[in-house]
C-alpha cells in the first residue's frame, strides 16, 4: 500500500489548508482528486487515497473544513457528528469546497488528466465538479445528497452517481429524478444498501456494493484516459 503525507497547499483565497497528498509507488496513470465526507480527511479517506495511488492514481485530498476547523477528524456520532454537520451547513462555504477542489485539479492537470472521486458531502461536490469546474476528465459521485437538487446543471463530462437504494437520507424519488434526466454524460447506479455503504467504518458498509462502485469508478476512469 502506497503512504501519503500531509502537506500544504495555498488556496485561491490565499489560505493555507492542509493536503493529504500520495503519489504512486510505479508508474503514475493520472491525476486524482479524492473529495472528503463530512468528518474530514479521516484515516478512512486516507486509506482510500493510499488504495487509489496503489492503482496508479496520484491523488491530493483537501481537508475542506481545515479554515473553520483545522485538523477535524469526526467520528461517525456524538458530538463529532454534530459538529461535522455544523461545519458543513452553516460554517463553512461549499463553494469554497468546489474552489478548493480546483486549485487541487489544477496542481495535477500538467501531468496528465485529472479526475474526481467523493464520497457523500464529497459526492456532491463531485458530481457539481462535473458542471462547474475546468479540467476534470471524468468524476465518480458516491451517495451525494444534493445531486437530486441540481438538475438543473447538466454535466459536461462523464460521471457515474452511486446510490443506496436504502439511504434514508436521499430518498429514491430525488434518484429516480436524476435517472429520468438521462443525460449522456451520466450514469446512475443504484445499489441494495444504505448511505456510506463504501465505508467500513460504518454500520451501512456494505463490501459487495463497496465493490462494485469501485469497479465500475476504475472502469470510468480507465475508459477516459487513465
Amino acid at each position: 500500500m502506497a503512504n501519503g503525507t500531509m502537506t500544504r497547499m495555498t488556496m485561491d483565497d490565499g489560505a493555507q489548508v492542509a493536503v493529504y497528498h500520495v503519489a504512486p509507488p510505479g508508474t503514475r496513470r493520472a491525476g486524482l482528486v479524492l473529495v472528503q465526507e463530512i468528518f474530514g480527511v479521516t484515516d478512512h479517506i486516507r486509506d482510500l487515497c493510499d488504495e487509489y495511488a496503489h492503482d496508479g492514481f496520484e491523488v491530493l485530498s483537501p481537508a475542506l473544513f481545515d479554515r473553520e476547523h483545522p485538523g477535524f477528524e469526526a467520528e461517525y456520532s456524538g458530538e463529532d457528528f454534530a459538529r461535522a454537520v455544523q461545519l458543513a451547513r452553516e460554517l463553512h462555504p461549499f463553494d469554497q469546497s468546489l474552489k478548493d477542489v480546483q486549485t487541487c485539479i489544477d496542481k495535477l492537470k500538467a501531468d496528465g488528466p485529472v479526475f474526481v472521486v467523493g464520497y457523500c458531502y464529497g459526492g456532491s461536490i463531485a458530481w457539481l465538479s462535473t458542471t462547474r469546474l475546468t479540467g476534470v476528465a471524468a468524476a465518480s459521485a458516491y451517495y451525494g445528497s444534493l445531486i437530486p437538487g441540481a438538475l438543473e446543471e447538466e454535466p459536461k463530462v462523464p460521471v457515474i452517481a452511486h446510490f443506496g437504494r436504502h439511504d434514508t437520507g436521499i430518498p429514491m424519488d430525488g434518484v429516480e429524478k436524476v435517472i429520468a434526466k438521462d443525460w449522456p454524460n451520466a450514469t446512475v447506479y443504484v445499489y441494495e444498501a444504505g448511505h456510506g455503504f463504501n465505508s467500513d467504518r460504518r454500520k451501512d458498509y456494505h463490501e459487495p456494493s463497496a465493490d462494485l462502485a469501485r469497479e465500475r469508478t476504475l472502469e470510468l476512469f480507465e475508459a477516459h484516459g487513465a
